[in-house]
Order: structure tokens, then sequence, then C-alpha cells
């Protein structure tokens, strides 16, 4: 297909995006509704062939009933000169793959966010009983904004076409398959949250679990060997959330977690520190009552040949049909005796002590060639240290047959104080055995200087601040400056912070235009927060029982759906801590009082200090504004909760962009009169 071609009078063909090994796929612009396009055009060679043709419609079949933001989009499909196409969303940005390649290592929430968006769209296709199949980075797109979308469902099949018939071929990619797929068995849903457990992995380490030479070598380790450890790759990945790869890619499915939104609950909450110091996942032993699943023809022999080449050969007997038979001596006269024989040895000793020292040089040749080989320096990976305490990475080198060499320190204002920033060579770097790694530590943060970002854009002023070491969030406010401009800022300009404990909040232009509300009923946190965002809308999450939607996922909200409202405004979002508790589990309210400290912040005339208070309790959500006010003086604050059974409480208070009191496990204990 050509640039500047239109296909049925509609698409001009921009440029090609990729080829597979199904469809071409190219860039487009839709000339009647003037938007760019992505058209996957089936390959020519492969027009005729009907199993193609199948796949290809399934594609279009499936995500025809697929409508979710996390889904790409199909918007038509067509045919023309025998040519069949699709005509999809054109996600510009690039694959997950490419993206972990070029941000690796990915903040732990933002590999969250990513993942809960993923499983999210998932759990769509699982609602409509469609099983992915072939779940893999390079099928998720990461558009410019960080928004994670998931395509190519060539090979996904609905599980009422599984009941029917089972194929012996593998389909997917080897990397992501899951041991029951590798074993020729039906994919069920479990095979696709094993498939986002190995997504999850490469996030956190960079890299797949296994590895090899040949498919059947990966597929064997997939149902063979253990889950490598992502705290072995970096000590500072929770357990919680380790425990989440490793439920997920579970041998036997019945290990695995139910439903993709469970795994997606289970994901929400490891970062938590109500889950430190969580124990290690421990598949179930369900005895010999596991299913047995015969492999496929082409895996198993494959597995046959594989194991014969790696056992050891036994040198095989002399059968009796290749020995020959001594010959009968000859009959002698009885008074004579028949001729002593010479031995070879003494026939032909020259060859006898060639034979000799010809044995005794390949032994020594063999002796000194295991001696080098023995010898050699052995190689190794150099682990991530980065993080780490001087102690703990010494720990994590000696593991890896490492030790430290020169410690040098510098400021830093992204690393904490006595904490590893980097290593010399760097992470899996490829080194010999006992090498000597230098590393750098912090010598602790600096107060920085402050700027006035007002006017500015915000999100280059974000870019440029979190490379420094700043939390940075935003608010939006109508207004008539361009839309993305800060309006204000509640860090004052040129006062004295850490960057590593400073949270700055911008007030930025929403623009003046109105924004219709639609529904969000039922959507997961992560959702609302994108289409707030996208639509330049404040969201104010709070928690509350519901008996109709499960945890995690909104049940009302205020303004309803359907309401049109100015962009910058602030909307209302309930979300479901599960069912309402029975009467015997009673709701505690108390209140805890803390004192706010007055900051002066020049040597002018006084200024007030911007306060901004977050609270979690069964009504509310710490990630929302509970209260923002100003102080001009030392302030006693009184903080209402309420708490249901066992339940903890959060608080934290904001100053002047800078975290000045927290509390992060409040019970009724904390309570002051």
């Amino acid at each position: 297909m050509t640039p500047n071609y239109t296909l049925s009078g509609r698409y001009r063909i921009i440029r090609s995006l990729g080829e597979g090994g199904m469809a071409n796929v190219y860039l487009a612009h839709d000339l009647i509704l003037d938007r760019d396009v992505a058209v996957k055009l089936l390959r020519l060679d492969l027009r005729d062939d009907p199993k193609t043709i199948k796949r290809f419609q399934r594609e279009a079949l499936a995500t025809t009933e697929l409508v979710h933001p996390h889904i790409v989009s199909l918007y038509d499909v067509g045919e023309e000169n025998g040519m069949q196409y699709l005509v999809m969303e054109y996600v510009k940005g690039m694959d997950l793959k490419n993206y972990i390649k070029e941000r690796f290592p990915l903040p732990l929430q933002q590999v969250i966010d990513i993942m809960e968006q993923i499983l999210s769209a998932v759990a769509t296709a699982h609602a409509h009983n469609i099983i992915h199949r072939d779940l893999k980075p390079q099928n998720i797109l990461i558009d410019e904004n960080g928004n994670a979308k998931i395509t190519d469902f060539g090979i996904a099949v609905a599980l009422s076409e599984h009941t029917m018939t089972q194929t012996n071929t593998i389909l997917g990619s080897v990397h992501y398959l899951s041991p029951e797929q590798a074993r020729g068995s039906m994919a069920t849903k479990q095979s696709d949250i094993y498939s986002l457990g190995i997504i999850l992995y490469e996030m956190l380490t960079g890299s797949v679990p296994f590895k090899g030479e040949t498919a059947v070598s990966i597929a064997l380790k997939h149902f063979q060997s253990e889950m490598p450890s992502v705290r072995d790759y970096d000590s500072q990945i929770p357990q919680a959330l380790e425990n989440v790869v490793l439920q997920a890619t579970a041998k036997d499915p019945r290990d695995r977690y139910a439903t993709v939104e469970d795994m997606a609950n289970d994901l929400l909450t490891t970062l938590s520190t109500l889950r430190t110091g969580e124990k290690r996942f421990e598949p179930k032993d369900f005895g010999n009552d596991e299913t047995k699943i015969m492999p496929s023809a082409q895996i198993a022999a494959a597995i046959d040949a594989h194991r014969q080449a790696e056992a050891t050969q036994a040198m095989p007997k002399l059968s009796a049909q290749t020995t020959t038979p001594p010959t009968e001596p000859a009959s002698t006269p009885a008074d004579e005796s028949p001729l002593p024989k010479r031995s070879w040895s003494k026939r032909h000793p020259f060859r006898r002590k060639l034979l000799i020292i010809g044995a005794i040089v390949l032994l020594l040749l063999g002796a000194l060639g295991v001696g080098l080989e023995l010898s050699r320096p052995k190689e190794t990976t150099v682990p991530r240290v980065s993080g780490l305490t001087q102690a703990s990475a010494a720990k994590l080198l000696a593991k890896h047959h490492l030790s430290v060499g020169t410690v040098k320190r510098v400021k830093s204002n992204r690393v904490a104080k006595n904490h590893v920033i980097k290593s010399l060579p760097g992470a899996r770097s490829t080194v010999q055995e006992r090498s000597r790694i230098n590393l750098t530590l912090s010598n602790g943060s600096k107060k920085i200087s402050f700027g006035n970002y007002v006017n500015e854009t915000y999100t280059d002023v974000k870019r440029d601040l979190e490379a420094n070491g700043f939390d940075v969030k935003e608010r939006f406010s109508t207004s008539e400056v361009a839309t993305g401009q800060i309006i204000s800022q509640d860090v004052v300009a040129n006062s004295q912070v850490l960057p590593s404990k400073t949270t700055v909040t911008f007030t930025v232009s929403s623009g003046s235009r109105l924004v219709t509300l639609k529904d969000l009923t039922g959507e997961s946190r992560s959702d609302i927060l994108n289409y707030a965002h996208s639509n330049r809308l404040n969201v104010d999450l709070k928690r509350g029982y519901s008996d109709e939607q499960k945890t995690g996922y909104s049940y009302s909200q205020s303004p309803e759906g359907g309401t049109e409202v100015r962009a910058g405004a602030t909307i209302t979002v309930n979300m479901s801590k599960g069912n309402r508790p029975t009467s015997s589990t009673p709701t505690k309210s108390f209140y805890v009082k803390t004192t706010v400290p007055y900051q002066t912040l020049t040597t002018a005339t006084s200024q007030s200090n911007d306060v901004k208070v977050y609270i979690q309790d069964d009504s509310h959500l710490i990630s929302s504004l509970y209260r923002d006010l100003t102080i001009t003086r030392d302030t006693r604050l009184s903080i209402p909760f309420q708490l249901s059974g066992k339940q903890v409480g959060q608080y934290r208070i904001v100053c002047n962009g800078t975290v000045v009191d927290e509390n992060l496990k409040v019970t009724n204990k904390d309570a002051t009169n």
C-alpha cells in the first residue's frame, strides 16, 4: 500500500506503521471525520487463506463487542479489490515493550497504574466471555499521556468456541504463554491472568522471567521452572507486590486469581503500609487430584527430543551377532602339543610404546584443558542496587560473587541519605566474578529556592520538577487564560524547600468550555481519575458502603451523568468499600487533634500559610483533598474520623507544599479530648 492511496474513497494512506505475520498496519487520515486512524490491511499473500481470513474476521468481531477506554476502538470494517481491512483508533505513542526499554526502571506507582488500566480492559473482555490468549507488551500501546490500550484480538476466542473444539496448534508468544497452553490445553481466563503476571514481572525487572534458545525450551520452563523472585532483582519491591506476580503466575490455574478483578483489587493495595511484613505467597498443595493435561503432539515430541538430548547416553553392548565366535583349534596328535602363540605386545614392542606415550600425552592435555577451564574467571551480572543502603548493597553484590569497591558521596534530592544512587559498572552489566563495584551514595538533600511558575505551561513545569524529586499535583480552575497554563501555586516563590519532602499543587487553567459528564458509576478509581484529567475536571473521591457495587468501584456521583459543567469544576464520586457491615460491627467516631506550626516564609511582612488536610476513613480517601485553609499563626486542628470494625485511618497535613504532620495508622486510641 503506497502513501496517498485512498482506501474506499475515504481513508488516505500516510505511511506504514508496522508489518505483522497476518496484516500490515498503516497510518491513514479519515477524510470524512478529519482524524488520523490506523488501518490494518490483510497481507496480499494471505487473502485467499480461509484460516487467516477467519482469524482476521474474528478480531473484528471481538473488538466490536468491546467498548472500553483502554481497548483500541474499532471504527470500520471493509473490503476493497479483495483486500480486507479494519479501521481502528490511532494511538500516538509506543508499545509497552519499548516503553519499558526506554524508561526502565519504572516507578512502582506507575507500574501499578498501568497494570490497573490493563486489568480493567481485560476484565471487560472476560465479562463478554472473550479470552485474549496473546497478552504481551507488544500488544499494549501507551499513548503520549501514559494511558494503556490493548490491541490485537486476532487470536481471541469466545468461550463458547473453546467448548466445541480444541486445537493442537499453540498460539501466542511463548514468553508469556501459560503452562496449560504450553501443554496444548484449552486457554481459559486464568491463562490470560498468567500472561498478565508475566507482563507485571517484566515491568518490575525489565526482562521476561524465562529465556531459552528455542521456543520449546522456554515452554518447558513455564511448567517446570520456579518463577524467579522480583525481590532478588530489587529488594525495595514490597513483598505484597511480588505476591501478586507469584499468584498470577502459579503453575496450577486453581492457585491463580479467580478473576481479573481480584487481581486488580489485590494490586491496588500493594504499596500500603498496612501490608508491610506480608508473607511470601505459596501455592496450595492439591495433592494427586491435579488434572493431568496431555501435551500436544508437536510439543510432546519436542519435549521428548529435548530430554533425550540432555540424557547421558550409555555405550551399547556388542550383540551376539556382531561378536566373532572363537575358532576351534585344529586337532593335533595326542603326543603333540600346540605351539604357544606370541602376544601382540611381544610381536610389536615399538607400537606398544607409542600407544602408551600417546595415551599419557592425551591425559596431560586433557588435564591441562580442565585446569584452564576451571581457572577461567566466570561471568556474572551486576544486580540493581540503587535505593539500597550500603550494607544491603554489599549483601546483594556478595550473592552475585561481587564486592564493594570505592564509595563516593554526593548530594541528591532524589535519593535518601546513605542510600545508593548508582553503581559503576551499572545494573545488568556483565562482569567477571570477584570484581569490585564502585558505589555512589547520597549525602542527603539540600534546600533549593523554589521558582515562580505562574503563567508557565503545567506539563513542562511538572516534567522538570519531578526530575528534581518534587511531588507535583494539579487542580483545575475555569479561566480565560490559555488552557494548561498555571494560574497559581501553593509553594511560595523563592522559599527554601527540600525537593524530596515537598509536594506542590498548581492551579491550572481548564479554559471555559462546557463538559457533559458521563455516567461514572461502576468505574474503577484509575478510570475515573483518567477521565477527570482528560476533561480537566477535579474529582473528590469518597468512600461508602454499597450492597450493589463491589469493592473499589463507584456507586454514585454528584453531579449525575449527563449534567453539563464547566471545565475546572469538582465532581464527587462515591467508591464502594463493600457491603454494609452488620450491627455487630459498630462504627467508632472520634477526633484527632494536632497543631499545625506557622512557617515564616520571608523576612518581610508575614504571609499566610496554605494548609491542605487529607484523611482516610470510612467516608474519605487520602488521595482526595478533605480541607483547604490558610493560617497566620500556629493553629490547632480537630480531624474527625469514622472507622468501623478493625479499620485503620490515615491523615496527612501539607503546609506550603511540605508534609508537616502525618499518621498512617490512626485508631480510636489516638482520639483526643
